[in-house]
């Protein structure tokens, strides 16, 4: 064979080597596309190659559609921001996402922070120093996102890059023009700290390191809890240098000193961005706010929201007053009752200690509840009254202690004492334990509920320094608690009750059932949460604790050997039960809308409004009684219905049932801590709500949707 011949094969075999080589790179560079008529979404590198140890960056890209918008951060009055999770062997690091600056995208009356056009979300990905030349680094992410125009839609996608590991990196050049150009554009740190003060009702930001030609001047800070986003920022010029003057959001909080956030500006025309950190004034972060109508347009706090400290207390105690009528409440407050009628026959100074164990107990539980709640808040996310059954184990763990109550009320079992206290004994009246273990589980029992004045009291306390909230939590424990100290005080009032005797046996299996009924529903809550692999889950639980019970009994009369394998056997099932419980009982999407209710968004309240639609809004949950009951008494009775069709009432749904932070941030507006809140939006654009009691009746639905639409039924109906 002629040199010619080998020299053609040998350039033959390189292009081959060459061209077969280009899709290696191009897949490590750039991961497939993730495409929607709204969004395409791509993780792209800067390397096509890496060396160990290597710091690289990637970028997921977005391309919007016109029109459309992704968030930020800070996602406004709306939204929410891109997330991505990532999965990455052993060694590899990747950072948190390198924000871009927002703009501000107007939605009347909301004003939202995010992006159009294409963004690119930096991340830096760190490789582990033990790979070798020759190995493979795959990155993996799942990332979701909220697109919207006129409406909002969820989306997400998977995305992988595999890159080649070598001696030396090799740059992928197009993808690191990209990515460089990206991080160019990204916010730098500013050279100064700005300074938050109170300005009046108001609030001012001092910039001293901006030129004073800077002009197009808006600060956006990564607090949502901050600054009302749809109000006007005035940039003022004064000896400090240039203020910015900010109106107070509705919902104000501070968790600490030192804040952040992107000031965006224009200078000699060119646009700018600085990353800034703010110092606030000491007094902001204990103050509460001014009385003094600070709002956004559409949806204004609540005349009961400007609650004065001693104000909330009343209101507070009252609510747990009331609370105690609640069905889930009742049946655990009967049978202490009728232990206390037991016990009044032999000795009354018993009745008064077993009364301030019960107080004491729900004391204890209600301060829990409130360090969870503050300290909840101090970490910037939203949670309320009832938050912990929006997690579907919590609410199955819940229905298995209701089975189980039920079933040694009928005296199916009674298990020494590490079991009495959620069974036999609430009413016994003997053992001391009982008795502070009755209070915290009649508190656990009454999550579900939310009693008149009591929405309003924990929505003040939540917005409140944390010894006022505090305090507000003990008031609304000792107006819980109120009734049975008032019994154990009053023995005269349990001797009216007739003597014990078998009647009391005969009751105590009757309440029982309440305690059945109880675990039912907290079943159908997990089914609504968690669809069927819920009630699984939950049936499964249920099993679970019979059978330890059963195993418990079985071998507590043996030997040291069986009583060791029971209570081995029986941790083991729970474990098993309990890992199969969080791993099943995962939380879905919940319910739309159907033919008559939409879901609920503050731009679906807004484009109702513009199209001259009157607007109720239902925030509830499923696992929230006050709400279900409600809707039994008054939203789904025909007449109301017959009244929303005539009148052209849109019926929105704001389903809490599992977590969702864009209605955590609008109950927060109204000062409440949780559900329900009903709202009534006129049919003029941009008018504020009414709020109607939490207690509804059919008549006053039909009112307030007569006052929203400007219409009178009857008068309208008598007119020639």
């Amino acid at each position: 064979m002629s040199l010619a011949v080998v020299g053609k094969v040998l350039l033959r075999l390189a292009v081959w080597v060459c061209v077969a080589a280009m899709p290696i790179a191009a897949v490590a560079a750039e991961s497939a596309s993730v495409t929607s008529p709204r969004v395409t979404a791509t993780l792209i590198a800067n390397r096509n190659a890496i060396a160990p140890g290597e710091r690289f960056q990637v970028a997921l890209v977005q391309d919007i559609a016109k029109g459309w918008h992704t968030y930020w951060a800070n996602p406004g009055d709306s939204g929410e921001p891109t997330r991505i999770e990532w999965s990455l062997p052993k060694g590899t690091v990747a950072g948190d996402i390198q924000w871009p600056a927002p703009k501000a995208i107007p939605f009347e009356p909301l004003v939202n922070y995010g992006f159009e056009g294409t963004v690119y979300l930096l991340v830096d990905v760190t490789a582990p120093r033990d790979l070798k030349s020759g190995d493979r680094l795959t990155l993996t992410a799942n990332a979701s996102w909220l697109v919207c125009e006129k409406i909002c839609i969820p989306e997400d996608g998977s995305f992988s890059l595999d890159i080649p590991v070598q001696a030396a990196s090799l740059p992928d050049a197009g993808a690191e023009q990209r990515i460089a150009a990206a991080r160019a554009a990204l916010p730098q740190p500013a050279s100064f700290t700005a300074k938050l003060a109170a300005d009046g009702d108001n609030l001012s930001l001092v910039l001293p390191g901006l030129p004073p030609s800077a002009s197009d001047l808006r600060f956006f800070p990564l607090s949502d809890t901050l600054i009302d986003h749809a109000a006007s920022q005035t940039k003022q010029l004064g000896k400090d240098g240039l203020t910015l003057q900010l109106v107070r959001s509705p919902a104000f909080k501070i968790a600490g000193r030192e804040l952040s956030g992107i000031v965006t500006y224009r200078d000699r025309n060119e646009p700018r961005a600085l990353s800034v950190r703010v110092d606030a004034d000491p007094a902001l972060a204990t103050a509460p706010v001014a009385n003094s109508a600070v709002a956004v347009a559409a949806s204004p706090p609540p005349p009961e929201s400007r609650l004065t400290f001693w104000t909330a207390l009343v209101f507070a105690f009252a609510g747990g007053l009331i609370l105690n009528l609640m069905p889930c409440v009742l049946p655990v407050l009967f049978i202490k009752a009728l232990g206390f009628a037991q016990a009044a026959q032999a000795s009354p100074r018993r009745v008064r200690e077993q009364g301030i164990l019960f107080l004491l107990g729900v004391l204890a539980t209600f301060a829990v509840l409130a360090g969870l709640l503050i300290g909840i808040g101090a970490f910037g996310a939203s949670a309320g009254w009832g938050y912990q059954l929006q997690s579907p184990p919590i609410v199955i763990a819940l229905a298995v202690v209701m089975v189980l109550i039920g079933l040694n009320l009928l005296g199916a079992f009674e298990i020494g004492a590490s079991i009495q206290g959620i069974g036999h004994a609430l009413s016994d009246h003997k053992n001391r334990a009982s008795a502070f273990l009755t209070g915290a589980l009649a508190v656990v029992v009454a999550t579900p509920c939310t009693a008149p004045f009591m929405g309003a009291a924990m929505g003040f306390a939540l917005t409140q320094p944390p010894a006022t909230a505090f305090a507000v939590f003990i008031a609304l424990a000792a107006g819980f608690a109120c009734p049975v100290v008032a019994l154990a005080f009053a023995p005269g009032w349990a001797r009216l009750l007739p003597k014990p005797g078998r009647w009391m046996l005969v009751l105590k299996q009757a309440f029982s059932f309440p305690m059945f009924a109880t675990a039912i529903w907290l079943v159908w809550v997990v089914t609504v949460q968690a669809g069927t692999n819920g009630l699984l889950a939950a049936l499964s639980a249920v099993l679970a604790a019979s059978f330890i019970i059963w195993l418990l009994r079985t071998t507590r009369q043996g030997t040291t050997t069986a009583r060791t394998f029971g209570a081995i056997a029986s941790l083991a099932v729970a474990f098993a039960a309990g890992f199969y419980v969080f791993q099943a009982a995962v939380p879905t999407t919940t319910s739309g809308q159907t033919a008559n209710i939409q879901t609920w968004t503050p731009e679906r309240v807004a484009a109702l409004q513009s199209e001259g639609r009157p607007v109720f809004v239902n925030f509830t949950a499923a696992w929230c009684i006050t709400c279900l009951a409600n809707e039994r008494v008054a939203l789904s009775r025909e007449d109301v219905k017959s009244v929303f069709a005539e009148l052209g009432i849109a019926y929105l749904k704001a389903d809490w049932t599992n977590r969702d932070p864009v209605i955590a941030r609008k109950l927060a507006e109204y000062r409440r801590a949780g559900v329900p809140l009903y709202l009534f939006y006129p049919a003029t654009k941009g008018a504020q709500a009414e709020v109607l009691p939490q207690l509804l009746t059919a008549n006053m639905v039909i009112k307030a949707a007569e006052r929203a639409a400007g219409r009178n039924i009857k008068a309208a109906a008598n007119d020639p």
